[in-house]
């Protein structure tokens, strides 16, 4: 097993940091990401490809994304069997009206959240973790 399972050092170690640039999510048929496009993240679905790109790249692209979000990355090492991290995280923006998209991956969480929530999510985020 790799990466942290305690969710009390999970919560105060996750050390937020939000990234620069808005990211957009958009679908691709057939799992055929444009020529030159480089997502952040994609996931196939029966329905199409999910891409997580910056919206200037979607648009480049001629992608309709949707979402426009700010992306926040949980720097702690989180293990993919760590169990409550993401709920509890999730609860505290869901309490704050903020919406949310996690993407777990190999070695952190991160977090994508309305361009306009972005600063209060960051708040909230540093509260949870106790950070001054």
């Amino acid at each position: 097993m790799s990466g942290e399972t305690d969710l009390s050092r999970l919560l105060a170690g996750m050390r937020p940091s939000l990234r620069p640039g808005t990211y957009v999510f958009a679908t691709v048929a057939g799992g055929a990401v444009p020529a030159g496009l480089v997502p952040a993240m994609s996931f196939h679905e029966v329905e199409g490809t999910t891409l997580i790109v910056p919206e200037a790249d979607a648009a480049q692209a001629g992608l309709a994304g949707i979402f426009p979000c700010r992306w926040i990355t949980l720097a702690v090492h989180s293990s993919l069997e760590a169990v409550g991290f993401l709920a509890a995280v999730t609860a505290r923006l869901a309490a704050a009206g903020i919406a949310v998209n996690a993407v777990s991956a190999f070695h952190h969480d991160h977090l994508f959240v309305p361009v306009a929530r972005a600063d209060d999510a960051m708040a909230l985020l540093r509260d949870l973790a106790g950070a001054p």
